[in-house]
């Protein structure tokens, strides 16, 4: 197989987190952190580098297709916590591709008329993931040849939207003054950490990469730097240009509505499209990814074991449940919902991640330091989210709780019932490149 070099490495990091996040949560992180929202970005984006620092050690020492779960494993041994850990790893993903396939749907519905918007949000939910699962099962070559177009295109969306736009920005709107309270712009930069999630993905294509041990350090810390900048300006003009109130009001679609007043009605939709377009592929990636970790944690004997059945050569068991959780969570949750879900199932996941890599330093090397400040920030972050929520919507508190739930009690229930052999993730991710 061709070795693949710093930009194409650097590309999946990027594609990654610049998928349907930033187009999604944007209008929820205005309505918390208010005029503070670059702030907000800037502060979970130094979160994300933190881990990207764990994420680079790791992947140098650990070359492997497990990624995420590879790592837990080999720290900390194939037990109750990191089943648990490999489990909400796959709830997290599966909450990501709801908050895509929502957002999906919140910038389909503008094409319709106001009467109907409604019914045509769900309509669009359920199709694209129905749609995307369906190229899935029989193969999506011709998708994923055009995700590095995909990945272009919204790019440069989002730059001539930050171009046009910091030509009208009114500072006054993002002065102290118009700020949430810390603890709130805090929470706010939390509660939308879920748009940093994808830089991890490097760390599943380390195998394949050329001169690893200089390649993916440069790559996890150029592509989280690129995305801090470029969400942290993409902020900036959208609560610059529009009263919270109005991108409050549009907070499904606030970034499409942000381009209206330097870019009028072809910007409005020119971003639309652009929404559509990087969520649809975000859903594609996600779905092709989420699978196979099931198939993955399922050969580690951490579920059950119809999950690492292939059909066809592809393990479209857990395809199909990813895809069936998915429409029953994007259909029935709120936007705010679903990115409490992610954003806290990540900052558990990455402080898994941080720790790993301090109790692996010996192996791994580097600066123990910086992956204890991590860890710390991770589990700071994630304190911070939880006591703001309560305070303000403690309803979804239960949510965060059911799924912390559902990842361990599942473990503990299945390691108690099927007296099944744990495998330890190398093994597994051996046998999942060596099948035809």
């Amino acid at each position: 197989m061709k070795k693949i070099g710093f930009w194409s490495v650097a590309s999946i990091g990027v594609g990654g987190m610049v998928g349907g996040g930033i187009f999604a949560v944007l209008g929820l992180a205005v309505q918390m952190a208010k005029g503070g929202v670059p702030l907000a970005f800037f502060l979970s984006g130094v979160i994300a580098l933190l881990t990207a620092y764990a994420y680079a050690r790791l992947s140098v020492t650990y070359p492997s297709q497990g990624g995420t779960v590879e790592y837990l494993n080999q720290a900390f041994g194939p037990g109750l916590l990191t089943g648990g850990l490999n489990v909400l790893l796959w709830l997290s993903y599966v909450v990501m591709l709801s908050l895509y396939a929502y957002a999906f749907g919140s910038y389909g519905k503008t094409f319709f008329p106001a009467g109907v918007q409604a019914v045509w949000k769900h309509v669009l939910i359920s199709a694209v993931v129905i749609v995307l699962t369906g190229l899935n099962v029989i193969g999506a070559k011709a998708v994923g040849r055009a995700e590095e177009w995909i990945v272009g295109i919204k790019v440069t969306i989002l730059l001539l939207f930050i171009a046009f736009g910091l030509w009208s920005v009114q500072l006054q709107r993002l002065a102290p003054p118009h700020w949430a309270d810390p603890v709130t712009l805090f929470a706010g930069g939390m509660i939308i950490f879920l748009a940093y999630e994808g830089f991890e993905l490097i760390a599943n294509a380390a195998g394949d990469v050329r001169t690893p041990h200089k390649t993916l350090p440069r790559a996890f810390y150029a592509s989280v730097g690129f995305v801090i900048a470029l969400y942290v300006l993409v902020s900036v003009v959208t609560a610059g240009n529009l009263p919270v109130a109005r991108i409050v009001a549009a907070e499904d679609y606030a970034l499409a509505e942000a381009a209206k007043p330097f870019l009028g009605n072809l910007g409005y939709t020119l971003i639309a499209v652009a929404a559509l377009m990087s969520t649809a592929s975000a859903i594609n990636a996600t779905l092709y990814g989420a699978a196979r970790v099931s198939y993955i944690i399922a050969k580690d004997g951490e579920l059950p074991d119809f999950l690492e059945r292939k059909i066809w050569n592809k393990p479209l068991e857990g395809l199909l449940l990813t895809s069936v959780v998915t429409l029953l969570t994007a259909n029935f949750l709120d936007l705010s919902s679903i990115s409490l879900m992610g954003s806290a199932g990540f900052l558990l996941i990455f402080a898994a991640v941080n720790a790993a890599n301090v109790r692996l330093h010996h192996k791994t090397g580097g600066r123990i330091w910086i992956s204890v400040s991590g860890f710390l920030a991770c589990l700071a972050a994630f304190g911070a989210l939880v006591w703001r929520i309560a305070q303000n919507s403690p309803q979804q508190i239960l949510l965060l709780v059911f799924m912390l739930a559902v990842a361990f009690g599942l473990e503990t229930i299945y390691r108690s019932v099927s007296g099944r052999k744990l495998f330890s993730s190398s093994s597994a991710g051996a046998e999942t490149e060596s099948d035809p």
